[in-house]
Parts: C-alpha cells; sequence; structure tokens
C-alpha cells in the first residue's frame, strides 16, 4: 500500500498525521495495524471511531503474538472489548495462553466481555470513595489528590469506563466542596523531602520488617504467599539482603563497578548483609581466574561479602525442586534441538503435554548420562514478558564442574537458577540491570509455582562508556586479534585494566555515585570517569619529576664544586604531607618541548634571551650556546644561572631531572576512534576496523628523578607538568615501568 494511503487509513483511526508517518517508519507496526484496521472495516465499513481506533492501535502495537490478530480485532470491531482495562486484560490473557484453542467462554469471564457498568454503579463507587477520604477532603480541599479516588473507584469496578469514573469524581467533589477558591488554586507548599538514602533505607526497612513484600508494584500473590512471608522474617529479622551474583566466565568491567556499589552500598546504607555468589551453572565457560580476579575486584573496591557462596552449592536441592516441579505439572521433558528454539516466535513444543510420570522418567534418565548434549531438556510451562515460551531449566552438558567434578551431567540454566538461590539465601531486594526484567515473571512464577519464598527483583538501567567495548566475547576477539594484550590491558575497561593503568577504587566508587542509580541506561563519556580520578590523585599521588624526551643541559656557572640536594614537597599545596629529597647537579634533563631557537609569539620556556627557572632548585638558567648533531638536530645546551632573585623573575619555571633513573613510560589514548565501535551505522565495518592505531605510544628511555626508585607495582605519583602514572606490574628491579593514567587536566581537543 502506497504512503499516502497508509497515511489516510491510519488517519482515519484517530492517529494525528505526525503520529501516523512515525508508525509507517516502523515496518512490522504499520503492517500489523494496516491488517487491523482492514478487518475492523469488514464489519464496521469505511468509518472508524477514534475509540475503537485508538483501541485497534493498542492491539497493534502492544501484541506480540501475530497470530491472535484477527481473534482480538473481531472482538474490537464487535464492540464487545470497549476500553482500555478490557484490552489489558485481553492481551494478557492471549499471552499467557499461546496454545490453540483459546476458550472464548474463559477469554470473556476473564476480559470482562458483556459485563455492562452503569452510571449508577460508578455514582455508589465513587461516594464510598469519598466518604472514606472526606475529613481529609474538607481539610485540603482541591489540594487532596483525586487519583486516590479515581484508584479506589476503578478497583471496585474493574470494566468501568476510566473517563465516566473521572468526570463522576470531579462531579461528586465539587458538589462537596463548592467552587475553587483563591487559597484552592495556590500551589501545595513543599514538604522537606528525606534525603534519598533514608528514604531508602526507610523503605528497605518497612518493607522487609513487615513482610511486605506483595505490595511491590508486579508482585504476584498466593495462598501462601504470607506465611512464606512470615517464615522469611523469622530468618533474616527484618534485616535488608542483597547479592551480587556474577558469572565466573570473564573479568568484570565498570558496568559491573556500578552494580557492586549498588548491591554492597544499599545493603550497608541500611544496616543489612550483601552476598557474593558465583553464577556457576557454565562449567564450560568457567575458569578459576576468573573466580580469583572477581574476589580481588571486590575488594579492591573496598566491600567485604557477608558470605561467598556458589549456585554449585544448591545443586542438590536444584534438582530436588526440578522434579517436584514435574510432579505439579508444571515443567516438562523436551526434544527440540537448540536451533528450533531460535527466532522471535518459535513453534511449541510437541511435547508440552507429555504425561507427568513419562517426564519424571525421561529427567531421571537426563540426570543419568543417557542423553547426548541437545538431545533433551527440561522445560518450564510458562510465557515471559518478551513473549518467550517455556524456557528451559535443565540441559545436559558433558563438561566436568570446577567444583563438583563428574557428579552432575545437567545443569540448571540462569532462569531456573537465579530467583531459587535468592529464596535459599533470603534475599530481599534482588537487584539487576534492566534487560533482566523480561526474566521478572518467570522469577515470580517459578518461586510461587514451587511454593517457596519470593524475593523482590528490582531492576536498574547498565552503565557504559563511550568509546569502549566490554563484552566478553568482544574482548576475547580484541585479545585473539593482537589489538591488546590480554584483559587487564590499560586500555580496555575491565577492572583489572583500570587498576594496572593506575585509576583508585575510590575514583571509581565516586564515579558510580555521581552516575547514580536510574531505570534508563547510562552511557558516559570516558572523561567524566577521568575527573574523578584526578580529584582522588591529586590528593594522593606524590609529586616527582620525569622527562619524557630528554634534552642534556649543562649548566656552565653551576653554584657549587658538588650536586646540591634539593628538598621536594610531596604535595606542594600541603607542605605537612612531607617531602623528598632529589640531586641537582651542573648536568640536567629537560623536556625537548622546553626549548625552542626560534620561538613563536607567545612561547615562555628556554630560548635564546628567554631564561627560565628550574623547579624547586631557586635558580634561573639562560642559554649561552646550542650543541647540534647530525641533520642539525639539537643534542645538548649550555647555560648559565643565577639566582632566581637575583634578577628579573623568568616568565616560567620548567621540571627537570639530574642523575636520574631510566625507565619506561607507555602513554595511552582510546583504543576505538568513534563514540560507538559496536554500532554499525557509525562503524560498518565492525568494532575491530575502528581500532585508534595511535591508542599505545611507549617511551623506552624517558627519565624520572631517583626518589621513585623504591616504587612498587600500582604505587602512583603525579608526574609534574606530564599527568598522574602508575607503576605497572612489569617492572622489574634493573628498570621501572609507568602507565600514565591520566593527564593533568582533561584535553579539550582529546576524544
Amino acid at each position: 500500500m502506497a504512503t499516502a494511503d497508509s497515511v489516510s487509513l491510519f488517519t482515519g483511526l484517530g492517529l494525528s498525521e505526525h503520529k501516523a508517518r512515525e508508525t509507517l517508519k516502523n515496518a512490522a507496526l504499520s503492517a500489523q495495524l494496516r491488517e487491523a484496521a482492514t478487518q475492523a472495516q469488514q464489519t464496521l465499513g469505511s468509518a472508524i471511531d477514534k475509540a475503537t481506533g485508538t483501541l485497534l492501535y493498542g492491539v497493534a502495537s502492544r501484541l506480540r503474538d501475530p497470530r491472535r490478530l484477527p481473534f482480538l480485532v473481531r472482538y474490537v470491531a464487535n464492540k464487545k472489548i470497549h476500553t482500555e482495562a478490557q484490552l489489558s486484560a485481553a492481551l494478557e490473557y492471549v499471552r499467557s495462553h499461546p496454545l490453540d484453542p483459546i476458550d472464548p467462554v474463559d477469554f470473556e469471564r476473564e476480559c470482562g466481555v458483556g459485563i455492562e457498568v452503569t452510571p449508577e454503579q460508578i455514582e455508589a463507587a465513587v461516594e464510598v470513595a469519598i466518604q472514606r477520604h472526606r475529613p481529609q477532603l474538607l481539610e485540603e480541599r482541591y489540594h487532596f489528590n483525586m487519583g486516590l479516588l479515581m484508584g479506589e473507584a476503578r478497583a471496585a469496578l474493574k470494566w468501568a469506563d476510566g473517563k465516566m469514573i473521572k468526570h463522576e469524581v470531579d462531579m461528586q467533589v465539587l458538589h462537596l466542596l463548592g467552587p475553587k477558591r483563591e487559597t484552592d488554586l495556590e500551589k501545595k507548599p513543599k514538604v522537606a523531602k528525606a534525603r534519598p538514602e533514608e528514604t531508602e533505607q526507610r523503605a528497605a526497612k518497612d518493607a522487609v520488617e513487615n513482610g511486605e513484600n506483595y505490595k511491590t508494584p508486579g508482585y504476584v500473590t498466593t495462598a501462601h504467599t504470607m506465611e512464606l512471608l512470615r517464615q522469611h522474617l523469622a530468618v533474616t529479622g527484618g534485616q535488608v539482603r542483597t547479592r551480587f551474583p556474577p558469572e565466573p566466565n570473564g573479568i568484570l568491567h565498570i558496568g559491573h563497578a556500578k552494580a557492586i556499589n549498588f548491591n554492597f552500598g544499599y545493603a550497608k546504607a541500611n544496616n543489612g548483609i550483601c552476598f557474593l555468589r558465583f553464577d556457576d551453572t557454565n562449567p564450560e565457560k568457567e575458569e578459576a581466574r576468573f573466580f580469583t580476579a572477581i574476589c580481588d575486584m571486590v575488594a579492591w573496591l573496598g566491600y567485604t561479602p557477608y558470605k561467598v557462596t556458589y549456585a554449585s552449592d544448591y545443586f542438590d536441592q536444584l534438582y530436588v525442586w526440578a522434579v517436584e516441579l514435574i510432579r505439579r505439572g508444571q515443567a516438562y521433558v523436551c526434544h527440540q534441538r537448540g536451533e528450533e528454539l531460535k527466532g522471535h516466535n518459535p513453534p511449541p513444543s510437541p511435547w508440552r503435554d507429555r504425561p507427568i510420570e513419562e517426564s519424571l522418567l525421561l529427567f531421571e534418565a537426563m540426570r543419568k548420562g543417557k542423553f547426548a548434549e541437545g538431545e533433551a531438556t527440561l522445560r518450564m510451562k510458562l510465557v515471559m514478558e518478551d513473549g518467550k515460551m517455556d524456557p528451559v531449566a535443565y540441559r545436559v552438558k558433558y563438561t566436568p564442574h570446577h567444583r563438583t567434578g563428574d557428579t552432575w551431567c545437567i545443569y540448571p540454566t540462569y532462569d531456573y537458577t537465579h530467583c531459587l538461590c535468592d529464596s535459599i539465601e533470603h534475599i530481599t531486594h534482588s537487584l539487576c540491570t534492566k534487560e533482566f526484567q523480561a526474566r521478572r515473571s518467570s522469577y515470580f512464577w517459578l518461586c510461587n509455582a514451587l511454593d517457596v519464598y519470593c524475593p523482590v527483583q528490582w531492576e536498574y538501567g547498565r552503565l557504559n562508556l563511550h568509546y569502549a567495548v566490554v563484552s566478553k566475547r568482544k574482548i576475547l576477539q580484541l585479545v585473539a586479534n593482537g589489538a591488546v594484550r590480554d584483559w587487564d590491558d590499560p586500555r580496555l575497561f575491565t577492572l583489572t585494566a583500570l587498576r594496572r593503568r593506575g585509576f583508585p577504587p575510590e575514583a571509581i566508587n565516586n564515579f558510580c555515585a555521581r552516575v547514580g542509580v536510574t531505570v534508563a541506561q547510562t552511557t558516559m563519556e570516558p572523561h567524566l570517569l577521568e575527573a574523578c580520578v584526578r580529584d582522588v590523585l591529586n590528593d594522593t599521588a606524590p609529586r616527582a619529576m620525569a622527562v619524557l624526551e630528554p634534552l642534556q643541559v649543562l649548566i656552565t656557572s653551576f653554584p657549587a664544586a658538588k650536586p646540591l640536594d634539593i628538598q621536594v614537597p610531596n604535595f606542594p599545596a600541603d607542605e605537612t604531607k612531607g617531602s623528598h629529597q632529589v640531586p641537582f647537579g651542573p648536568i640536567v634533563f629537560i623536556e625537548r618541548t622546553d626549548f625552542k631557537e626560534e620561538p613563536e609569539p607567545g612561547y615562555k620556556r628556554l630560548a635564546r634571551g628567554q631564561p627560565v627557572g628550574l623547579r624547586h632548585t631557586g635558580y634561573v638558567i639562560e642559554l649561552q650556546r646550542v650543541t647540534k648533531g647530525p641533520g642539525g638536530c639539537v643534542e645538548s645546551l649550555e647555560v648559565t644561572c643565577r639566582k632566581a632573585d637575583a634578577g628579573e623573575k623568568p616568565k616560567a619555571f620548567i621540571h627537570w631531572v639530574s642523575q636520574p633513573l631510566t625507565c619506561e613510560i607507555r602513554l595511552y589514548e582510546p583504543l576505538f576512534q568513534h563514540k560507538n565501535p559496536e554500532d554499525p551505522a557509525e562503524v560498518p565495518g565492525g568494532f575491530l576496523s575502528d581500532l585508534n592505531p595511535a591508542s599505545l605510544r611507549v617511551v623506552e628511555a624517558a627519565l624520572v628523578d631517583c626518589s621513585v626508585a623504591r616504587a612498587k607495582p600500582f604505587d602512583k605519583f603525579q608526574f609534574e607538568r606530564l599527568g598522574y602514572f602508575s607503576v605497572d606490574p612489569d617492572s622489574h628491579e634493573g628498570q621501572l615501568v609507568f602507565n600514565r593514567t591520566v593527564t593533568l587536566k582533561e584535553d579539550p581537543g582529546k576524544v
């Protein structure tokens, strides 16, 4: 259908022209809406009223299973579904009943088809709500939250039209209070809010101590909920319990730092505890070094788990529960292959309704190793928010487990394991990133299907950075291609890489605190993290002097017969933090860029006729002679020196070294050239084609003053005028290696 015809069709449903054109940009939505409108016109004719058009748009935009489109459109076109509440119930019904045929009697009962709510019923329900809140209404008048009245009336009359309820509330409130006065038009004074951490602490404490999990939006209750919560409170005493549950198949990255801060920090703020639980259910990808590295990084960030646990600790219990799930008719053994289950709308399993006893025998056969990998899985009978049907609970894997060895040849999946481990550990707040929202229904469903304590799942947005990739698979590709050395290459944003580069853990925690916790995904610029690093290192990294591109300077009028000892403050802004001593002799080295034979206007450092001061010495040097080598390259300078207070103050003071140590210095730039290296629109050739060839520059013969001679790996310094640097673990007795952590100031020209 031509674009103009589609726009005309969609505007005929009540959409604005702008909304119609925006809809056409979504090919799947526009095709579904076009089909819905065409079918409705067969019943209603070409003229469709706006209310019906709105419902048809709701069907097309919210329906996940296109097979149900004709079924729902028929009910809308025949005016059997004519309110938003009925449509929401209908969409939920078809989502939770994916198999044919749909029982029309049950469907209509659950969706309120044929139920007519009279104006008299609405009037009575609103009157009851107003009487319940009458004293507060009379006191607050029009400042009262009228949404509360509408909510209570809608709760009493599930299938009532929302607009009719609002109209009745407006009329009855007007009758009770009369017209608005001038005081009613004034803004309601703001009540001072408690600090966020106090609010979170109080809310979490109340929810747990009072056993009010069931009041959480979306929380599913059963006949056993209150008793299970009572038992849970008997175990925890109302204590907040969180957990950080990483998979031990890779190194933690900056996004995990946010998760660590949120889980451990939330527990600490509420006087609770946090578990470190390894989700070790995939033995093929797990390595001992990842377990160690994860523990190290949690400790490095300053957190101590209440207890370190493993999903494998609970394998026996999880298996018992899987058998019970089959016995309750909520799980079955399936033989569909993995490739058959891929895609948005895979076919239902032909084994979904196999007898319970048969599934029990087959699951035991899986346990005893009688099936090859991929030949059988245990699947749960539910449909998730994203439309995924019957997620896998157990699969066959003949890979020895790092803790249980060959005891098991079947392993539980995340969808099955996660919520049950939370239940076993009596977690109160299951905090996870937004992509797990699609698993919330399976989380609640599984706990309730087994009648075990059900924690509350809360989702928050992931933290990402521009100019970075954090995917484990993609980091492995970078390592394999030689683009980076390993998981701890300082150009990456894994936590081990950031530590190696010299980022202090306090800076990472401060960055996570500044970013905060939001529902939306957060993608930040790296320079915001670097600013947090500078804030910490400025107060913690002692000063030293280093020269990257040395130029030898001979002081012909050196004021002493032997080198002088110069006291250099560790922190010039706070001399109470001590100082260190460096030698100052007749031969010093300065940065090659701190001298120019022919300076441009505005150049303030050493040049002919333009002396400079040497930092911390109290002396000024003035150029006398330039020595050049082959090709005209400047090899050395001869200068005279005088006391700084013996003449005109120089325009600049430069750093220097004398009797220095030779060291290696590694200078880092962003690993990628574009902000979003994984975005095909920005980088059509893929992230590996976007590597920055200048991301690492190694200065093999830099010079540093001898005050750092005893530095150990991860010791941090500010090299004056150059930036902050950290000692790399590659250092050895013969030579120190330094990584530049960050420059002294953000470079406005830098990506």
